[in-house]
């Protein structure tokens, strides 16, 4: 079929295997399943997993997956950058979809967010795949930090070791699912950073790929499970700012700036009136 075939077939119809709403029969079909009667007992994070991925996963699975959100990044402090964006939507009187929205859609950054969690993921990934063929563990991690000057998922710029390692971790043996390949992985990467003089501690990021990979998810699979993840502490804030008076969030005095330019001058003002300049 070419391109331009496929478009007019798309112009009627759009193939999907994911589901469908059939208003005359009042159904709504979700990955092959009626979401209203088969998935009448699938959880909300079930159903997530379940449209991400076209797997099922079990509740010790779920559990863990929505926990490690709740203990990573569901931090109520509008000074974090995503956060921020919330509460200055409170400030301004903004609708709280509009300050999640923008929130969550900064939460892509480069050294926060979205960005280091995929990086980490696919560095394990990476190193696994290196160590099958049979490269050492200690060559396959020095080579990414002189190929890459760092790996995501080790080191932290606000504190060197990571609170949210070791509830992660007692979550993850509750449920059974702390010693998954990755897992050890991530725990041995931090023993060749440490051993080789870098002060490089794991972080959250590290952990949480380690043990999701472990459950199996692919790295895509994984980016689009983590996108809801900051959604609490984004409306927390919203909410915060929005129980103080308009605009008084953070607000930022002009003589707190370090200003360098040209000195005050005086400006000539026409009187319209008299038709006189004055200073």
């Amino acid at each position: 079929m070419t391109r331009t075939t496929r478009l007019h077939e798309w112009e009627r119809e759009w193939p999907t295997a994911m589901g469908a709403f059939v208003p005359e029969e009042g159904r709504v079909w979700f990955r092959g399943r009626d979401l209203h009667k088969d998935l009448d007992s699938e959880s909300w994070m079930g159903l997530l997993a379940l449209g991400v991925t076209g797997r099922h996963f079990s509740a010790e699975q779920l559990e863990l997956f929505s926990g490690l959100w709740k203990l990573a990044v569901s931090y109520p402090d509008p000074r974090l950058w995503n956060n921020r964006i919330g509460a200055l939507a409170g400030t301004t009187r903004s609708t709280a979809n509009l300050g999640m929205t923008a929130g969550l859609a900064i939460s892509d950054a480069t050294l926060f967010g979205h960005r280091p969690d995929i990086g980490a993921f696919e560095f394990l990934l990476r190193t696994q795949r290196a160590l099958d063929s049979g490269i050492t563990l200690d060559t396959a991690v020095l080579t990414e930090l002189r190929e890459r000057r760092g790996i995501f998922g080790y080191g932290r710029p606000v504190r060197s070791r990571d609170e949210r390692l070791e509830p992660a971790m007692d979550l993850a043996r509750r449920l059974g699912l702390a010693d998954g390949p990755y897992t050890r992985l991530a725990f041995e990467v931090e023993q060749v950073l440490i051993a080789n003089r870098r002060r490089m501690y794991m972080n959250s990021a590290s952990l949480n790929a380690a043990l999701c990979a472990d459950q199996g998810l692919t790295s895509r699979e994984y980016y689009y499970l983590t996108l809801p993840g900051f959604i609490i502490g984004i409306l927390c804030c919203h909410l915060d700012a929005t129980e103080h008076p308009a605009g008084a969030f953070f607000p930022f005095s002009c003589d707190r700036i370090d200003y360098t330019g040209p000195a005050p001058r005086s400006w000539p003002i026409s009187d319209a009136s008299s038709g006189a300049r004055v200073s």
